[in-house]
This record gives C-alpha cells, sequence and structure tokens, in this order.
C-alpha cells in the first residue's frame, strides 16, 4: 500500500515537472519564433539580437576592411527578412532616439576644432564636401527624373550609395510629416530605407576602392607627403606652447612686461615663469615685474607669437633651472565647483588672491590661451603655475573633484537634447513646398551640440562629457539606429529588391559613390594642390563614413586624415539632411 502510494506521488509529480517544463519550453519557443504581433519583451529580444549579433560581425575582418557598426542593419535586414518584427511604435522611438544620441556625440565631441578650423583650410576642406553633396544630390535628381525611380527611393540611393545616416533619418521624418499633413496613407510613399540597405554596401567599400586607386594613380610618395604637411604647418597656427629665452636686449631691460607688451604691440602672451640671472630662484610674476638682464623667462602661447616676443627680448634658451619643481610647480586642475563657473579668469583673479597664474585652458580637447576674459565652464581643464601650498588654495574654488567628472550630468546631457530638438522642430515655411522645411531631428541636436561645445555652456547646461561617455552615447545610438531601420526593411526586403530590380539600384548608387569622388580627387589635388593625407580625411568625411577613415588611417599608418575628417563632418551632415529634405519636399508626389 505504501509503495503504491509513493509510487503514485512520484507519478503525479513527474507529471506536474513535465507539464510545467513543456509549457516553458513553449513559452521559450514562442518568445523567440517571428510573429506579426510582437510583444514588448519579443520586441526588445529581436532589437538586442541584432545590436549583440551585429557588433560581433562588425569585427570580422576581410584583409584590412571591416563592416564596423554598420554590420548592425545587416543583420537587421536578415532578421526583419526572416519574420522577426518590432512593435510599431517602440520601432520608431528606437529609430529616432538612437540617431539623436548618434549626432549629438559626433557635435560634441568635434565642436571646438570645427569652429576653429575655418581659421587655416577649413573653408575649403567644407566647400570640397558641401560641393559632393549638392553634385549628389544632382545625380539622386536625375535617377530620379530619367529612370523614373521614385523621389523617397532615389534619396534612399543617394543616402546609402555615401553612407549617411542622418540623411535617410530626415529624410524618412519628412515623409511621415507630408503624410501626417496631407492625409496620406501609411503605404503612400515607398520606405528608402530598402534603397539605402541595398546601396549601403557600395558607400563603404567604394570610397575604401577610390583612395587605394587614387594612391596608385597619382603615384604618391607618403614619406614626401608626411613632410610637406609638416613644412606646411611649421608654424603650430593653433598649438599652445612653451619655450624658454633668455633677455639680452637693451630695450626691454628695466621696464616692466606690461610696458614691453604696450609698447612693441605684443599680444596673447603669458609669462608663467622667471629666473634671474646667477640664481635658482624660479617665480611667477605678474604683469609689473621687472625685466631684468640675463633674466631667464618661461613663455607661453602660439609659436608664432612665441617668435615675435623673442625677436623682441632676446633670444632662445637652453636654462634648465627655469624647469625645477622646487619652488614652482605646475599643475592640472578641472573646473568641478559652482564658485568658478560662468566665472571670466579675471573675475576669479587668483594671480592676485592666491598667487597662482593660469597660462591656458583646454576644453573639449582644445588648449585655449588664458586671456583675462575668458569664461570658465563645467569641466574645463587649466593648467596652473605656482608653488604647492598657493595653487592648494586655489583648488578649493576651482573643485578639482575627479569623482564628480565620472558622474553622468543628465541635466546638461538631456537639457541639451532638448534645446537641438527645439532648434530642430522650428518650421521654416517656403512658398509652394507642401509642408514647412525643418532641419529635423537629425541636424537640429547636431546644431546645438556644435555650438554648446564651441562655447563651453548655455546657461545650466555645459558640454564637458568624458570621452568614454561621448564614445558610448555614439556607439549606442548608432546601434539602435541601424537595427531599427535594418528590421523595419528587411520585411518584404527581397520581394522589394526583386520587384525594384536591386541590380539596377546599386548600378545607379555607383554613380552617386564614383563621380563626386573622383571630381572631389581631381579638384583637391590639381586646383587646390592639398595634401593627400588631407585629402583622404575629406573623402570619408564628404562621404560621413566611419569605416573608410578606420581603413585609411591603418592603410596610411597615421592619425593625420582625422583631422579633416572632423573638419567637414559637421557641415556636410547638416547639408545632406537638408539636400533629403528638399528633394522630398520638392519632388514626392
Amino acid at each position: 500500500y505504501h509503495k503504491k502510494k509513493i509510487c503514485k506521488n512520484y507519478s503525479f509529480t513527474l507529471l506536474l515537472i513535465i507539464i510545467n517544463f513543456n509549457i516553458m519550453f513553449e513559452w521559450f519557443i514562442i518568445l523567440f519564433t517571428p510573429t506579426e504581433e510582437p510583444e514588448m519583451a519579443q520586441s526588445l529580444i529581436v532589437l538586442f539580437l541584432a545590436i549583440s549579433i551585429g557588433f560581433f560581425a562588425g569585427r570580422l575582418k576581410i584583409g584590412k576592411v571591416s563592416l564596423g557598426v554598420s554590420a548592425v542593419m545587416f543583420v537587421g535586414l536578415f532578421l526583419g527578412h526572416l519574420g522577426y518584427s518590432m512593435q510599431a511604435d517602440l520601432i520608431q522611438f528606437v529609430r529616432e532616439f538612437g540617431l539623436i544620441l548618434f549626432v549629438y556625440g559626433i557635435g560634441i565631441q568635434v565642436g571646438p576644432t570645427f569652429f576653429s578650423s575655418f581659421k587655416k583650410e577649413g573653408l575649403v576642406f567644407n566647400a570640397l564636401g558641401v560641393g559632393t553633396v549638392f553634385l549628389g544630390g544632382i545625380i539622386a535628381y536625375l535617377i530620379h527624373i530619367l529612370a523614373n525611380v521614385k523621389v523617397e527611393n532615389a534619396v534612399g540611393l543617394m543616402s546609402g550609395s555615401v553612407t549617411n545616416t542622418p540623411g535617410l533619418g530626415a529624410a524618412k521624418s519628412t515623409l511621415i510629416e507630408i503624410q501626417k499633413q496631407l492625409n496620406l496613407p501609411a503605404d503612400h510613399f515607398s520606405d528608402p530605407a530598402i534603397a539605402y540597405a541595398i546601396t549601403y554596401p557600395i558607400g563603404v567599400f567604394g570610397i575604401i576602392l577610390l583612395i587605394i586607386v587614387a594612391k596608385n594613380a597619382l603615384k604618391i610618395d607618403l614619406e614626401k607627403e608626411v613632410i610637406l604637411l609638416k613644412k606646411k604647418n611649421k608654424d603650430h597656427e593653433n598649438v599652445i606652447v612653451r619655450q624658454k629665452c633668455r633677455v639680452t636686449k637693451s630695450e626691454v631691460i628695466g621696464k616692466t612686461f606690461k610696458q614691453v607688451f604696450k609698447e612693441f604691440h605684443i599680444d596673447n602672451v603669458i609669462i608663467s615663469r622667471q629666473k634671474q640671472s646667477g640664481t635658482k630662484v624660479v617665480y611667477s610674476p605678474s604683469l609689473d615685474s621687472v625685466i631684468k638682464a640675463k633674466d631667464v623667462l618661461m613663455v607661453v602661447a602660439k609659436q608664432k607669437d612665441i617668435n615675435t616676443f623673442i625677436d623682441v627680448v632676446g633670444k632662445i634658451s637652453t636654462d634648465l633651472f627655469i624647469e625645477s619643481e622646487e619652488d614652482v610647480t605646475t599643475k592640472i586642475l578641472s573646473v568641478t565647483h559652482k564658485t568658478a563657473i560662468h566665472k571670466t579668469l579675471a573675475e576669479l583673479d587668483l594671480y592676485n588672491q592666491y598667487d597662482v597664474k593660469v597660462t591656458r585652458v583646454i576644453r573639449s580637447g582644445l588648449e585655449i590661451l588664458a586671456e583675462p576674459s575668458l569664461e570658465l565652464f563645467y569641466g574645463d581643464t587649466l593648467m596652473v603655475v605656482g608653488n604647492k601650498e598657493a595653487i592648494q588654495e586655489a583648488e578649493k574654488i576651482i573643485g578639482n573633484s575627479k569623482k564628480i567628472l565620472l558622474e553622468p550630468d543628465f541635466l546638461s546631457l538631456f537639457g541639451g537634447l532638448i534645446f537641438g530638438l527645439i532648434i530642430g522642430s522650428i518650421p521654416i515655411v517656403i512658398p509652394s513646398l507642401p509642408v514647412p522645411l525643418k532641419l529635423g531631428l537629425a541636424a537640429g541636436p547636431l546644431l546645438a551640440a556644435l555650438f554648446i561645445s564651441r562655447y563651453g555652456g548655455v546657461g545650466v547646461i555645459h558640454s564637458y562629457i568624458n570621452n568614454g561617455a561621448i564614445h558610448f552615447m555614439k556607439d549606442l545610438g548608432i546601434c539602435m539606429f541601424f537595427a531599427a531601420v535594418g528590421i523595419k526593411a528587411g520585411h518584404g526586403f527581397y520581394e522589394n529588391f526583386v520587384a525594384n530590380n536591386g541590380w539596377m539600384w546599386i548600378y545607379y548608387g555607383c554613380f552617386i559613390t564614383f563621380i563626386p569622388l573622383t571630381l572631389l580627387v581631381l579638384i583637391s589635388r590639381f586646383v587646390f594642390k592639398l595634401n593627400f593625407y588631407q585629402m583622404v580625411g575629406i573623402m570619408s568625411g564628404s562621404y560621413t563614413d566611419p569605416a573608410a577613415l578606420a581603413f585609411s588611417t591603418k592603410y596610411l599608418d597615421s592619425d593625420i586624415p582625422n583631422q579633416s575628417y572632423a573638419t567637414v563632418y559637421p557641415l556636410v551632415t547638416i547639408s545632406r539632411i537638408l539636400v533629403a529634405q528638399l528633394l522630398i519636399l520638392l519632388f514626392a508626389s
């Protein structure tokens, strides 16, 4: 009897386990099975699968080339082709929010160098970059007219052929706006993401092919190009340096620094240290300090200004005692305390209060000479000179809390995003257009980030985001956008490829990829005589192609292309957004 009872209990328990296991297994299968109406959990799993698998696939290399983060889109296309989908509202949010994060991160990163570059060759670089944008737009329009391709598909071809994600995002947003304003059905327009996905590989590999062809066809000597570029930039106009000099000119002996600066019209020069001849005592002089014969001075300024100053007072010095850290030391302080934020250096008056001199300010990677009128912002880095005790006192005013800098300031981040969305939503009414022109969710945040980064902040919104956070924000944003675009475009991708003769679209895309870029190479080299390294950066920046930039830096074994890439990227991105919107607004039927 007892054995029977125990056996029945075991059988019942086993039956319950089997039933629960079947239920759980069935639930697990449902969670990963493609469905037309997915739940939130299913939608998120599809999103995360596209990003994680795509990120892994992007690291795989064919020779020196890898797809990088763009592989996420192709994985999304494959998942969408298999029938996986996301909730409609969720996929739209992920796509738009990802794009906003990506362009805002780009703007914060390149803002300071973007504006300063216009003082040198930036005007020529950006003219070449924007020229390729408008030429690509003209070719896309001709394809629309001559090949009878819908303009939204032509814009998709254009965006894919130049690997420009924000342009695609702007085109899709504009199409949605037209549908709402004119009460058009949801399927009235074709999805430009399909044409974008078909031609995207042409944009990635086409520019890499042209870089290789240009190097060989132009018979580029890389070593000679580096030497020429160094010679061209020998003055280091935008780099702040320090140099030692010895006073030998009788015209300045016995005068104060203030008198010398005024009499010889010397500007933008800071004297951080002074040592008198025959002594080892080093101190940080004020403007009223007297210059004596054979004094050794440490000068901080741009190289050309240093050269001017040395010509006035004497000659270059090799004295080593002036660099001693015994009497005067150098330290880096970060602005984190509210008592220093939005104050000018003159208002802080660190020299008179603490005998500490600020020689330069580093903001978003850009070095700025410490002029009295310079306003400080959260996250600015100050290079200060003084004795240790004085610097410790000044540190209480500046803050210099490394822990606070590591903590994310969501007020500034999301405040900046709000500012960008407001700019992007401003309607610009143009007669004959069906809806007002807007900068949109891509150009608006990009412009806001550029200005916030350039000026250090707007009110309580500051530009400081540590490098790790910027890279995370950019990569997360572009992964979200690519995954959403790929999953959405993947539905019926093969059918659309066949229906629209995808091979012809690839053929049309080659025109948009190669014609503007070939002209860019010829004009850059033979008209403006640009250095090959700079030209490669412009090529990658004009097509907003990080994969091509990564290839070129490894192929040329140099980081020089990064500079010209960052110079043209913001204006080119804004131009591509506006061209894509104008084509849609003018010709979408």
